[in-house]
């Protein structure tokens, strides 16, 4: 079984709603969640003029490969209603691959471990919360540290 972590994104709608219904899809199609940071509330990345996020990861753990994960999650997405239409923009449900154990996959389709999230603080400060001793295996540092180094200054905040 490999420890996978993702994360979870809601700007649109009823974002609790759209996170839960995510959750539920997941442990369906993929695998049970292990462990469930808190819900945060984030100033949108990327693109300021936006609505706020959402944010919440998510711990599971699953014998499927990284391919199969991305392409149920892309299927989650667009039964719950997403429409990829503009970079960063705004989205009823966006869930991303941060870690599949400490694997290190770079296809054209799939970047694992995501490579923005040690630069994020919507996601490292949900990550911190379930996962702080795990080590991001491209920068030999924990999520903690990763933290802690971070210049990231939107307003995270749990709900």
């Amino acid at each position: 079984m490999i420890d996978v972590f993702l994360l979870l994104g809601s700007n649109l709608g009823d974002r609790q709603l759209y996170l839960q219904k995510a959750i539920k899809h997941i442990e369906t199609e993929i695998a049970p969640v292990v462990k469930m940071s808190s819900v945060f509330e984030t100033q949108s990345w990327g693109k300021s003029d936006a609505p706020d996020y959402l944010n919440q990861v998510i711990q599971l753990k699953t014998t499927l490969t990284p391919q199969v994960i991305l392409e149920k999650i892309l299927n989650i997405e667009s039964v719950l209603g997403r429409k990829r239409m503009e970079k960063w923009g705004s989205r009823i449900i966006d869930i991303d691959i941060l870690f599949y154990g400490s694997a290190i996959i770079t296809t054209p389709d799939l970047n694992i471990p995501h490579p923005e999230l040690h630069k994020r603080r919507f996601t490292l400060e949900p990550l911190v919360e379930i996962a702080p001793d795990f080590i991001h295996p491209v920068f030999n540092k924990s999520i903690f540290q990763l933290k802690n180094e971070l210049k990231d200054n939107l307003i995270v905040k749990k709900v």
